[in-house]
């Protein structure tokens, strides 16, 4: 299988997505798949290209953006959070 990429988007494209980032290439790691997973802020997303194969946001990103889009809430609070690493693998196994 081919490398997958991954952009994790917070607001300010530094703290938050730092904890989701690591916390998916841990993931992913740990399933056997090869991705790259990058960080990025939401206004990176404006044009409506995430250049990626999936985007994990913990903010809102704006419906122009074509590819998967992950809801990163639960890396935060610990809600979901298993629920949402499958959504995320599932995606990347496609």
């Amino acid at each position: 299988m081919a490398t997958k990429s991954v952009l994790v988007i917070c607001g300010t494209g530094v703290a938050t997505s730092t904890v989701v980032a690591t916390k998916v290439k841990e993931h992913c790691a740990e399933r056997g798949l090869d991705v790259t997973v990058r960080q990025g802020k939401v206004m990176d997303l404006v044009s409506g290209s995430a250049d990626a194969d999936l985007v994990v946001a913990t903010t809102q990103v704006p419906a122009s953006v074509t590819v998967p889009v992950v809801a990163g809430l639960p890396f935060l609070t610990g809600v979901g959070l298993d629920a949402t690493l499958d959504e995320i693998v599932g995606h990347l196994q496609r």
